[in-house]
């Protein structure tokens, strides 16, 4: 018996239950087991893609406010000549090719007061021209928000929802009490500034919307009494070099300049997007593999209700290895069928996501993602091929595995045995 022989029969046990009982394609136990293999792919698909779609939006809403990558002044003195600092950077071999802008800022913390109220926030000093070379949102801002700020006016831009906290508007006047007090004979007196709000910002980024503040860079560097910029800031062609660029930036720029990249900033979040996919995906995978197993009982049964015809054809001279052959065709036949359609399946609701999530909310009266709290009206997905390639390996060899043990019981049935009753 040559493998031809054994791929059509192992088919055809797929195809059909019991004699004489053809229940259409698949046979109504091979039915739910591919189901359950379908579903469990599918729902691992769907929820790694939903997960990496609120991955990328977050982080592009992230990069709309911050650089790729940041170059500080270690001594904290402020920076003589920042563009001396950026040419220094693209003269840097592999990394400078990954430079396309750069912009001086300067950045510190401090606490924002009106009337009773007080927050802590980031303030950042910005060119706003340079500025909008380097980050998607001053590009949106440059020729109405932050044409306001000039040197000298001392305006304040703050995050949306800062600015709600405070209860203040476009030509309100707050206070910025600086770190680092004057010493009087009184004692240590904080410096205070009085600043105007020349607008507001919303990034979508509930960190940055709710703790920063933007003000020109001149003034910010006599505010916080430094000599110029505490840094540059990067812009890159590719965002996903940002580490690579950095390492290199670090080593070759010495130890009086620190370098950062988005990444380093960011770290706990990502690193905590990350144990959070592994845990879905092992979770989720537990899915497919209850499913792949229930492959076990449907061959069990399959051998059983066979087991006159496997006697015809180890007669017939069909080797035990053959018969084995046979039905782990039948339980990775099944396996192959199920994983397909769970990735169709899977892709089809990943890439509509934005379509059936909206009806669903329609349908329900309700809101699945309230914009007030998530900040995210929408439901993102991102499929990657990345998370997919695994998810089809891994159910395929769980259906295989599944076939072993079955397969094995029904190259032991005895000929002789088995045809004692019929």
């Amino acid at each position: 018996m040559n493998w031809p022989y054994e791929l059509q029969v192992g088919w055809r046990y797929t195809r059909a239950g019991r004699a004489g009982r053809r229940n259409g394609f698949i046979s109504f136990i091979s039915g739910v087991s591919m189901f359950g293999i379908a579903l469990g792919v599918a729902a691992l698909i769907i929820v790694l893609s939903v997960m990496n779609g609120f991955q990328k939006e977050v982080r592009d809403r992230m990069l709309s406010v911050i650089a790729h990558v940041e170059i500080f002044d270690a001594s904290g003195n402020g920076l003589a000549d920042w563009r001396a600092t950026a040419d220094q950077a693209r003269a840097v071999k592999n990394a400078g090719s990954q430079i396309v802008a750069a912009a001086p800022f300067v950045a510190a913390q401090a606490l924002i007061a009106r009337g009773d109220d007080m927050r802590g926030a980031i303030v950042r000093g910005i060119s706003p021209n340079e500025e909008a070379t380097v980050t998607d949102l001053a590009a949106q801002l440059k020729d109405s928000t932050l044409s306001k700020l000039t040197p000298g006016g001392w305006g304040v831009v703050l995050g949306a929802e800062l600015a709600r906290t405070l209860g203040v508007k476009e030509g309100d006047k707050v206070t910025l009490v600086a770190p680092g007090g004057q010493v009087t004979p009184a004692g240590v007196v904080p410096r205070l500034k009085q600043l105007t709000v020349v607008g507001t910002f919303n990034a979508g980024h509930y960190e940055y919307d709710s703790g920063l503040a933007l003000m020109h860079v001149d003034d910010a560097a006599k505010l916080f009494r430094v000599e110029g910029p505490t840094g540059v800031q990067l812009k890159l062609r590719d965002v996903q070099q940002a580490r690579e660029v950095g390492n290199e930036l670090s080593v070759a720029l010495g130890p009086q300049l620190r370098v950062s990249d988005w990444t380093r900033t960011n770290r706990n979040w990502f690193d905590a997007v990350q144990i959070e996919k592994r845990l879905m995906f092992i979770i989720l995978t537990l899915i497919v593999a209850v499913a792949a197993f229930n492959l076990v009982s449907t061959l069990v049964m399959t051998v059983t209700d066979k087991q006159s015809d496997i006697a015809i054809l180890r007669t017939l001279g069909a080797s035990p290895r053959s018969i084995m052959g046979i039905f782990m065709v039948q339980g990775a036949a099944s396996g192959v069928i199920g994983t397909l359609a769970g990735v169709a399946l899977g892709l089809l609701v990943a890439f509509n996501v934005d379509v059936i999530v909206p009806f669903i909310e329609r349908l329900l009266h309700t809101s699945f993602l309230p914009g007030s709290i998530y900040l995210i009206s929408r439901m993102p997905s991102d499929p990657q091929s990345s998370d997919i390639v695994p998810i089809v390996i891994i159910s395929l060899i769980l259906a295989f595995v599944a076939t072993v043990y079955p397969s094995w019981r029904a190259s032991r049935v005895q000929p002789a045995e088995a045809l004692r009753y019929e």
